[in-house]
């Protein structure tokens, strides 16, 4: 994969799993699967519903619709796992999925239509859209781990009142090409 931007995208998906990772690892099981209220999914539902997405859209990616008949969405939001363990071994399947579908891609590929729910999208903006869905989940789950946390939060990012001191560090450092995710 030379490709610049499937480089970049394969890269922002890390990284934001990475997040979603290091959010997950601060929590013990009570709070993974503890609702904030009647109407808000947990995170442990949270990670459920981007499996079951991931395993649609990147199933046979290139050839069938990315919203299998098999998928069950409203599914996705009703519990039936009842251990980290077990929703950890899930959480990576939809991750493997989503890899093995991206990783063998190549420039030739971003024109290529595939379809969501019948509507068409060239591989770039269905990279985009999931790229864009994921983040915004990964965002839910690490709102919520850090508010279970509280005080014993340890930030993913640069600590609250730190700002002057990692950019003074990043402003010592040598101009250069660099992806923001390359020290993650």
């Amino acid at each position: 994969m030379n490709n610049t931007y499937l480089s970049s995208a394969l890269r922002q998906f890390k990284y934001y799993e990475k997040l979603a990772n290091d959010a997950i690892n601060q929590l013990d099981q009570e709070q993974l699967f503890a609702l904030p209220n009647q109407e808000s999914n947990s995170i442990a539902i949270i990670m459920k519903h981007m499996v079951g997405n991931m395993l649609s859209r990147w199933t046979d990616f290139l050839t069938s619709d990315g919203e299998k008949e098999w998928r069950n969405r409203d599914a996705e939001f009703e519990m039936d796992f009842d251990n980290k363990e077990a929703l950890i071994v899930y959480w990576q399947k939809g991750w493997t999925c989503l890899y093995e579908a991206i990783e063998p891609l190549n420039e030739s590929d971003l024109d290529t239509i595939i379809y969501i729910r019948n509507e068409g999208h060239t591989v770039l903006e269905a990279i985009n859209r999931q790229l864009c869905h994921y983040s915004y989940h990964v965002g839910q789950i690490v709102f919520l781990a850090k508010w279970f946390k509280n005080q014993e939060w340890k930030s993913l990012s640069i600590p609250k009142n730190k700002s002057a001191n990692y950019n003074q560090i990043k402003f010592e450092e040598e101009k250069s090409i660099r992806h923001f995710t390359d020290k993650v």
